[in-house]
């Protein structure tokens, strides 16, 4: 498969982001599948793409070091020469009452989620290709304010505030920016626990959890021509939960 577009996805080795990776293939892109520690699930990740005929790179870097992300983008020059889609997944969640969390909680995910989109974002403004395509993986809890996900929500909404900003900087350049809210989502992590599952199954209209392919689609779509008039938005993809 001619590679049509480059795209860098961040934390893509598992979960959302492997599924993102997949679909990006899927539709002609080469993709940079970025991972911290498990080389052996990157290298999955990027088996499975070019078996079915697309092209993938793994590449090990830090999303939240400044040099990590630089290394990022210089991967995708040197193997695809250039980069037109940045998904920024990259994330991590801890939950438990305001009034209990630690310094290190808020440092955590201040760090991992907020200080890795900011990296992300900034080279992407800085080195995308016209036309590209922004996408930042957020959360519905944003939304639903969830008790006990305070920290992890407001490290979350500064990612969108980045993004919406970023996208009324970049527009005359043809780059969109958009975020996506997924809902509870099935993962290859630990296991849901039922009670939990069961009631966000209870509170979808659609009845059932998302799977991260109901992710990738979406961002898919955003990464993609067919949302060239699409920008600055965020889009709840939780099967009407909010």
């Amino acid at each position: 498969m001619a590679v049509q577009r480059a795209a860098l996805v961040t934390g893509s080795s598992r979960g959302i982001g492997r599924a993102v990776a997949e679909r990006l293939a899927a539709d002609g892109a080469g993709v940079i599948v970025n991972y911290r520690a498990d080389e052996e699930a990157a290298a999955r990740v990027v088996d499975g793409i070019e078996r079915t005929g697309g092209r993938a790179v793994a590449v090990r870097a830090d999303a939240t070091d400044a040099a990590g992300i630089r290394a990022l983008f210089e991967a995708a020059e040197r193997h695809f020469g250039g980069l037109d889609v940045f998904v920024g997944n990259v994330g991590v969640s801890r939950f438990g009452p305001l009034a209990r969390a630690t310094d290190e909680d808020f440092e955590l995910h201040f760090t991992v989620n907020t200080r890795a989109t900011f990296l992300g974002l900034r080279e992407a403004a800085n080195r995308l290709r016209d036309g590209g395509r922004i996408v930042v993986v957020s959360t519905g809890i944003t939304r639903t304010h969830r008790p006990g996900a305070g920290v992890y929500a407001a490290s979350k909404a500064a990612c969108e505030a980045m993004t919406l900003v970023l996208a009324e900087e970049l527009g005359r350049r043809g780059i969109t920016a958009n975020c996506v809210l997924p809902g509870l989502t099935r993962d290859t992590g630990a296991p849901l626990p039922a009670d939990v599952a069961a009631e966000n199954v209870a509170r979808t209209p659609l009845g059932r959890l998302g799977e991260p392919a109901d992710i990738a689609d979406v961002v898919g779509f955003l990464a993609s021509d067919a949302a060239r008039w699409v920008t600055g938005q965020v889009i709840g993809a939780g099967g009407g939960r909010f």
